[in-house]
């Protein structure tokens, strides 16, 4: 069974759709930018509480 897609008849949406999108992919790229520092403060934060779980034990 073939999928019939009707055609587009607002230009609006489409636009807006596609503005969307871009948004997405670049919000996409800033959070790919700033995993490694992500990854670097959680990995501090769990020494962190390592060491304090070893002094307090």
């Amino acid at each position: 069974m073939a999928w019939i897609t009707p055609p587009r008849l607002d230009p609006e949406r489409s636009r807006r759709r596609l503005q969307l999108l871009a948004e997405l992919a670049g919000a996409r790229t800033v959070r790919q930018r700033k995993r490694p520092q992500q990854r670097a403060r959680s990995e501090r934060l769990r020494e962190l509480i390592a060491t304090r779980r070893r002094i307090a034990g």
